[in-house]
């Protein structure tokens, strides 16, 4: 419906430019995005700090080419270090930017492959209680929130936007799958958080191999 006063605008030309108006209004309101609003974190190679499993070259569980970060593991590999009881996993952790408040929001793009499942494939470490705040999980090409809510469905061997906001005075996580906001949930309390992302078998259930691939990683605060 047009406004008022571009109703009561009789000409051909002043109808026109009302038109023109509403275009660019639903325009920019559809353009919204995830991170508008956000301050770009500079991230340098040291600030991804890459965890495999303990007794198996780097070279045989992560690689980067052209871009990409590529993460696999199999279930049976051995946990990061020899005092660990966690599970397997090859990932990238976000350091040097560590928070316990305030508005921070990871951001990435991933592939992963088909047969992929029972594996974190980003998250948020830290908590007041428990381990992290949050798991996203692939499970057979949808992807989950920890094992329970879906998240986003079919997205086996494409590349798809990963945006997670964590308000933590709040104590909101938002999480966007192609700048589509897809789930709210709240928070595990405060703790020292962090992102990571790669593969982490996930308790149970999970495939024999299970890899994922990032690019364009990024880190964003208010």
């Amino acid at each position: 419906m047009l406004p008022l006063n571009c109703i009561k605008m009789n000409s051909f030309f002043g109808k026109l430019l009302c038109l023109i108006l509403l275009i660019l209004k639903y325009r920019y309101i559809c353009a919204a995005d995830p991170t508008d609003g956000f301050t770009l974190v500079p991230l340098t190679e040291e600030n991804f700090k890459l965890q495999k499993p303990y007794n198996e070259p780097l070279d045989d569980r992560y690689s980067d080419k052209d871009g990409v970060r590529s993460f696999w593991i199999y279930n049976h590999d051995k946990p990061f270090k020899t005092d660990s009881t966690t599970r397997p996993r090859s990932e990238a952790r976000i350091t040097g930017h560590d928070y316990s408040s305030g508005i921070w929001q990871f951001e990435g793009y991933a592939f992963v492959p088909s047969g992929t499942s029972g594996v974190t494939i980003v998250q948020i470490h830290g908590a007041a209680e428990g381990a992290t705040s949050l798991q996203l999980r692939m499970y057979d090409g949808d992807i989950k929130y920890y094992k329970y809510n879906v998240v986003a469905t079919n997205l086996y061997d494409k590349w798809f936007r990963v945006n997670i906001i964590h308000n933590v005075d709040k104590g909101k996580i938002i999480v966007f799958i192609d700048g589509v906001k897809k789930f709210v949930v709240k928070d595990q309390g405060p703790g020292d958080l962090y992102f990571k992302c790669g593969v982490y078998a996930a308790p149970e259930n999970s495939s024999n191999y299970m890899e994922s691939r990032w690019k364009e990683i990024k880190l964003y605060k208010k």
